[in-house]
């Protein structure tokens, strides 16, 4: 990642012949807990982090837009005619930027053509949404280039539009709301059907905690099958239990559905709405201080690995040897198949936990984690 803004400057400078407008930064996100009960209009409990995907743009005379970034430095920027872009017309990470711009027009706002230039230090695949923070990044700066005036809460709805429709991956609003409204020292309480939500006080410093992220190094892609399939699963779920979606479902009402779904449907169903219900507990316990959201990280794992069936052996091993190594609490973050692990630990244990976790990896055969510490950091803003 280009570490300074005068430096991303000048590296659009050379890819473009001439300044930036202007900088914008949006980060990725961890999910705390609540997943896969965004597309199921239920409840998400996300951070904003430190780590983020600046987008320098500059505003053009005519309709094309031509994108670039500095992870692939030795490519022709690629170039569309607003025009004439399309659904699926775009392939690859240009999708993602391309996508808001279709996405912006698509919601009734014009754009000008520009040129824009995304650098990122948000590692990929690793479930930490390096693409809601690269739309998002995107998407400040142009609703700021066109005078678009649109709202954050708006701005989300057009990150979801930009990857359902133009990279066709089923992802819910989760990623896009914390990486626009995270705020430092908070989580994001979303509710995804009503898109109202409220900032929940994660004072980990205070409390002599610390959350260590594990990258497995497996990556994961959500436009692939096997998120679109649990997708699915879910709503049919909903519509053999005649209820509008899974939210609309109480832990007392699963032993009734387990009378009237097939064994796999149903497990879907009960990891959705215990998740939900794991999501509320976790706000109240935030009340008194994130100590006590050990257990509620280890049963979402639980039903992520046994419900949902979305975790790994990687995974699965990181969670093992960070709770043995002493961890207050730890799951898997993000949509599953790879990805990243999260663990709750006393501050003081950092290096014991991390060092654990990589000679189990070793005496496993496995590729190296990578292992860093994140803090609920602030959400997307201007930055030069």
């Amino acid at each position: 990642m280009i570490s300074a803004p005068r430096c991303l400057a000048e590296v659009f400078d050379d890819r473009f012949g001439r300044e930036p407008d202007g900088l914008w930064s949006a980060p990725g996100r961890v999910n705390l807990v609540g997943e896969h009960t965004d597309y199921n209009d239920g409840l998400v409990l996300p951070f904003a982090i430190g780590q983020s995907t600046t987008a320098a743009a500059a505003v053009r005379t005519d309709r094309f837009v031509r994108v670039a970034s500095t992870l692939a430095p030795g490519e022709d920027p690629v170039t569309v005619d607003l025009d004439s872009l399309e659904e699926g017309t775009v392939q690859g990470w240009a999708a993602y930027p391309l996508g808001v711009l279709w996405a912006m027009e698509h919601s009734g706002h014009r754009c000008p053509g520009m040129d824009i230039l995304v650098d990122s230090g948000v590692p990929v695949g690793a479930g930490l949404s390096s693409s809601a923070a690269l739309e998002c990044s995107v998407a400040l700066a142009v609703n700021d280039l066109a005078g678009a005036g649109v709202s954050r809460r708006e701005l989300a709805v057009i990150g979801q539009l930009a990857e359902n429709r133009m990279v066709g991956a089923p992802t819910g609003i989760m990623d896009q709301s914390a990486s626009l409204l995270g705020e430092a020292g908070h989580a994001v309480f979303l509710d995804c059907r009503s898109g109202d939500s409220r900032l929940v006080r994660l004072d980990l410093e205070g409390a002599g905690l610390a959350l260590l992220v594990i990258d497995t190094r497996v990556t994961h892609a959500h436009a692939t099958g096997g998120y679109a399939e649990r997708r699915r699963s879910c709503e049919l779920g909903a519509e053999l239990l005649a209820v509008p979606a899974l939210r609309d479902l109480s832990v007392g009402d699963l032993a009734e559905a387990a009378g009237l779904l097939d064994e796999q449907t149903f497990r879907r169903v009960r990891h959705v709405v215990t998740e939900n219900a794991r999501v509320l507990d976790a706000v109240d316990v935030l009340d008194a201080g994130p100590a006590g959201l050990g257990p509620l990280l280890v049963a979402s794992h639980a039903s992520m690995r046994d419900d949902f069936e979305i975790s790994s052996r990687e995974l699965d091993l990181a969670v093992d040897t960070a709770l043995d190594a002493g961890s207050l609490g730890a799951r898997m973050t993000g949509g599953g198949f790879g990805g990243s692990a999260l663990a709750l630990i006393r501050a003081a244990d950092s290096a014991h936990i991390g060092a654990a976790v990589e000679k189990a990896f070793a005496a496993a055969g496995l590729r190296r984690p990578g292992i860093f510490g994140v803090l609920p950091g602030a959400g997307a803003a201007r930055v030069a």
